[in-house]
């Protein structure tokens, strides 16, 4: 057999995530990223590969619909078996579509989720479908279908191999780009774009039309060749930082700032516990509580057993007697002060500002600011005013932050 060297087939930004694929580091593997990024082929070779030292394992590899399939992920397994040199050793079904390894049986099979309860059909006559490729993750209709098909085929076997492949869409709010900023410690997460793809796998002209939309179209740059979600001009929010924040970064932060919108039912009621780095104009959120259909006896309780009466709590001041039963219980509460246009200019303070949400501290906060979008009329224009509905931890921290922005000489 004729040696191949992996390095000519495998962009230098996936060298890490090669060998946790080989050393079993994780379970799911979810790569995203620009054109030209080379994750489609990178799964390719890691699918065939993995499936040749593994005589039980076979292969799933799926997309919304089947008549995307065979000029898509099954001509890109072609190309891998092609360059890995094992053309020999593989054969190639049509009808239906895939590849079968001669040495032992083993099958790569491709199927479109029109409907994803077909899955459950899927069978191995020999070993077990250890890896599944999901290509495009984005065109599927969200996590419930992946997770229908992952525990239909997910059986039978001790290791389990889930690639999930997609540009991310353009909106901030899609399930694709929410799915990927959600803690998981069995789940690898890798972004990657064209930059770090060796040229003359790209050739001069995809280079030379990188370069042209850099310069014509730099949002459209933004999104299509380093796959970041820029949005499409409705997100009132442009200046997210989606990460987790570490226990050592909080035990930095000198002064909180903590606010209350209440509620009940249907509202929620959301506390929100942040720290403002005034050098970097930088918001950090790093708790929350976030509930439905509980007293203020039990809220106040809530933020006593977590010590959180060390600093003020600015409240929505349109409830004086829950402010007061707040103070009753030796909480250092207080109303936010109120006016003809505070929510316009505290918001438009909190758009100014980057923010940094950790989904795992604040998951309610997260979902809450990357869906906050401005709406549109019957006539497609995006209408200014800002939506009240769906924006309890954006209204808490706005109170929270509120003695920051009102101060004299303080902008928006």
């Amino acid at each position: 057999m004729e040696k191949v060297k992996l390095t000519d087939l495998i962009a230098p930004s996936f060298y890490g995530v090669h060998w946790d694929v080989q050393e079993g580091g994780h379970t799911y593997y979810d790569l995203y990223g620009g054109r030209g990024s080379t994750k489609s082929s990178f799964v390719s070779v890691e699918l065939v590969l993995g499936m040749m030292q593994d005589p039980q394992a076979n292969a799933a590899v799926f997309r919304k619909y089947a008549v995307t399939l065979r000029e898509s992920v099954y001509e890109q397994i072609q190309w891998a078996i092609d360059e890995l040199g094992v053309s020999d050793l593989w054969d190639a079904k049509v009808s239906p579509l895939g590849f079968v390894y001669k040495p032992t049986g083993q099958k790569i099979i491709f199927r479109g989720l029109d409907k994803a309860k077909k899955t459950k059909s899927i069978k191995a006559s020999h070993g077990y479908f250890k890896y599944l490729w999901f290509e495009e993750l984005d065109e599927f209709s969200g996590a419930e279908e992946i997770r229908t098909v992952q525990q239909s085929v997910l059986r039978g076997g001790s290791k389990f191999v889930v690639f999930k492949t997609f540009n991310p869409p353009i909106t901030r709010s899609s399930w694709a780009n929410m799915y990927v900023d959600e803690p998981r410690a069995d789940s690898l997460r890798h972004k990657s774009d064209y930059t770090t793809v060796p040229l003359d796998w790209l050739g001069q002209q995809f280079i030379d039309d990188a370069e042209h939309l850099k310069t014509t179209n730099p949002r459209a740059y933004e999104h299509e060749y380093l796959g970041n979600p820029v949005g499409l001009g409705t997100n009132i929010f442009e200046f997210l930082e989606i990460r987790k924040i570490t226990d050592e970064e909080i035990a930095q932060f000198d002064r909180i700032y903590q606010g209350v919108d209440w509620g009940f039912f249907p509202d929620a009621y959301a506390f929100t516990r942040s720290y403002y780095d005034r050098n970097h104009e930088k918001i950090y959120i790093f708790d929350e509580n976030y509930v439905h259909k509980r007293s203020n006896a039990k809220t106040g309780q809530w933020i006593l057993d977590k010590g959180y009466d060390d600093y003020v709590i600015t409240c929505d001041s349109a409830e004086p007697k829950s402010i007061n039963d707040y103070r009753d219980m030796g909480i250092p509460a207080q109303g936010a002060v109120k006016g003809a246009g505070s929510v316009e200019y505290g918001m438009k303070w909190l758009q100014c500002r980057y923010i940094v949400i950790d989904p795992e501290r604040t998951p309610n906060t997260y979902r809450e600011f990357i869906n906050y979008e401005f709406e549109v009329d019957a006539n497609g224009e995006v209408m200014s005013n800002y939506p009240d509905k769906d924006n309890h931890t954006v209204d808490s921290v706005r109170y929270a932050l509120s003695p920051l922005y009102n101060r004299r000489g303080s902008s928006a």
